[in-house]
């Protein structure tokens, strides 16, 4: 198996993985997994999924790789570049059709599907660019966005972006009164 066969395999792989997470939090409530996993069904809880999704299976992409012994170049910056471009990559192709007709499952599946190709794209050509040496910063990069996802659970603003109509709330338990 090569490279490029692997990446094919990686987006249906992130693609099904994130049916998984879906569900994550309402099985596990507990702080770690708010940080990690969708808490509710807004627009943002479910890029937070998206990130998280394609940040595990490129963990689990990676011990493939390393029993494979197939050569990488940059891999946690294609990893974390990859999860992090998914999100303005999503919302651009997701949001003008959201306010023109709302919520439509298909659609929504379709465009995350999109997505997750996109970004294995740029996760492949990433990962066959010349080494970067940029580990370290990669890490607290996913740290400080982990963060900030977090915060952002527990304290969300209050805008469409994060307000989660089918239980009238914003963020963990902030509820619309």
């Amino acid at each position: 198996m090569n490279l490029k066969k692997l990446k094919i395999i990686s987006v249906f792989g992130c693609f099904l993985l994130a049916f998984l997470t879906h569900f994550l939090y309402d099985w596990f409530p507990n702080i770690m997994f708010s940080i990690f996993f969708p808490v509710n069904e807004s627009i943002w809880e479910h890029m937070k999924m998206l990130y998280s999704t394609i940040l595990l299976y490129e963990f689990i992409e990676y011990i493939i790789l390393k029993v494979k012994n197939i050569k990488i170049n940059n891999f946690l910056l294609a990893s974390f570049t990859s999860a992090i471009l998914s999100i303005p990559i999503y919302l651009i192709m997701f949001l003008p059709i959201f306010y023109k007709i709302g919520e439509n499952m298909i659609i929504t599946l379709t465009i995350m599907l999109i997505t997750i190709i996109i970004v294995q794209i740029i996760n492949y050509k990433l990962i066959n660019y010349k080494e970067l040496h940029l580990n370290i910063l990669t890490i607290i990069c996913i740290i400080i966005t982990y963060i900030g996802i977090g915060v952002l659970t527990y304290y969300p603003p209050e805008t469409d972006l994060f307000f989660d109509s089918k239980n009238e709330k914003y963020g963990v338990n902030k509820y619309v009164i």
